[in-house]
């Protein structure tokens, strides 16, 4: 799956994933009406707005983008009827033939873990059948319980030719509470990059290893670091726009190969309307906004990568 996200982004010359995190608020009010209509104010009503909402936009955007990023929790807030459309949304991306890192952020061990990883990325055995559930080609880990939650994952992923993303350095303001912490001299993220890079040797697509790292777009300097402890290792990049991060501050996480980094965007492509750069477009054309921001986006990265 590394292999085939690589090629996504050298045919798209995009190195950019669109995070799939609606609140309902970003959902514009004629399609919240229409939903409610059919099915009432209700946990129904609002999984089928954010549905109907992801789908135009995907519609919209496919084309352009390697990947989508749909984060769980926003799903999960509405409950089972939540996550149908979780369900909808990853197998509706898979039908563009996107791929989908399924941000789940899970970390667990034994068992428990090994249950994650088959519902997320492998088969689930119900009687003399087998069964895929969410089905996502990534999945977003976090690897603070040690070798126990992530190994489950990686044997998964060695069935099924999937991916992880470990949890390294975060873009959330209040990471360095425990990330930053000093052990023997050197903060706890750059022993947790290590590690990623060595669970990742084990474990390599052609050219990149398929246990990729989540560094934040808020921290370039770490980024830098973080890079050269883990060179084979695909680095996913939250942060960037609405979170603070720029173009400027991401050329960091890529290799001299152009490769190495994908970087993700949310609210910054789903909400696009609502910035005043897009407001023309309006509600009733708000994918049509996201597309403009998304090629706004894939703009202000290769001018970023071509003058560093």
């Amino acid at each position: 799956m590394i292999n085939k996200l690589i090629a996504k982004i050298q045919k798209t010359k995009a190195p950019i994933v669109i995070g799939l995190d609606p609140m309902l608020n970003y959902v514009p009010e004629h399609i919240q009406k229409k939903a409610f209509a059919e099915y009432g104010e209700t946990l129904a009503g609002a999984a089928e707005a954010i549905w109907q909402f992801n789908k135009e936009i995907v519609d919209k955007t496919w084309d352009l983008v390697p990947a989508v990023k749909p984060q769980i929790a926003m799903y999960e807030q509405f409950g089972i009827e939540g996550l149908k459309a979780y369900q909808k949304t990853v197998d509706y991306c898979h039908a563009k033939d996107l791929v989908v890192i399924g941000d789940i952020k899970r970390g667990d061990i034994g068992s428990t873990s090994a249950a994650y990883a088959a519902g997320h990325l492998g088969k689930i055995q119900v009687g003399s059948k087998c069964y895929t559930a969410f089905h996502e080609d990534f999945a977003t880990v976090n690897p603070y319980l040690g070798s126990d939650g992530i190994k489950p994952f990686i044997e998964v992923c060695q069935e099924e030719n999937k991916g992880i993303f470990v949890l390294v350095k975060t873009s959330n303001p209040s990471s360095g509470e425990f990330q930053d912490r000093l052990i023997d001299g050197r903060p706890l993220y750059e022993h947790v990059g290590e590690k990623v890079a060595q669970w990742g040797e084990e474990h390599m697509g052609d050219s990149y290893s398929y246990i990729g790292a989540v560094v934040g777009a808020t921290y370039p300097e770490m980024g830098k670091i973080l890079r050269k402890l883990m060179p084979k290792t695909f680095i996913l990049v939250p942060g960037y726009g609405a979170q603070g991060g720029t173009a400027k501050d991401l050329v960091h996480f890529f290799n001299p190969d152009g490769l190495g980094a994908i970087v993700n965007s949310s609210r910054g492509i789903i909400a696009a309307y609502k910035q005043e750069k897009y407001a023309s477009f309006g509600p009733e054309h708000f994918a049509d906004a996201s597309r403009a921001a998304v090629e706004d986006m894939t703009a202000d990265i290769r001018q970023a990568l071509e003058t560093r």
